[in-house]
């Protein structure tokens, strides 16, 4: 049994995303391998789940919810444009350091005339808002 947290789960389309603790590949779960309803695997929410190698990767089964989420979240869901498949919908997932260092870099590369203090008074933000949409690792 592995365990991880729910990166994205889109309720409609069925289908979403596990980031498992320890790192490594994220891993696509179906509707169909939830053990919960649907509505309890919101960003954030910690799962365990036995894993499958599918054909586009690692595929989750028996996924069970541990918490809620631990990030503030609601049972947001991000909602892929149509025609996306799941393999569209991947992406680097990054820690709170390597997020903040790339946000800096950004903006001294776009706005150079910010000082310090303006600096670090968005990135705050900005994390914030990545850390309650699950889009960065803690």
């Amino acid at each position: 049994m592995r365990s991880g947290r729910i990166l994205r789960f889109d309720e409609v389309r069925g289908y979403g995303f596990i980031v498992p603790d320890g790192g490594g590949e994220d891993v696509f779960v179906h509707a169909n391998e939830l053990l919960d309803d649907k509505a309890a695997f919101s960003p954030g929410t910690a799962v365990e789940f036995e894993v499958t190698e599918g054909d586009r990767g690692l595929k989750a089964f028996a996924v069970r919810a541990v918490s809620a989420p631990s990030n503030g979240s609601s049972a947001v869901t991000d909602r892929a444009p149509a025609g996306d498949s799941p393999d569209d919908m991947l992406c680097d997932v990054l820690s709170r350091a390597q997020f903040s260092r790339e946000i800096v870099d950004v903006l001294l590369a776009e706005v150079p005339d910010l000082t310090g203090g303006q600096i670090v008074k968005v990135r705050r933000s900005i994390v914030e808002v990545a850390h309650k949409h699950g889009w960065i690792d803690d």
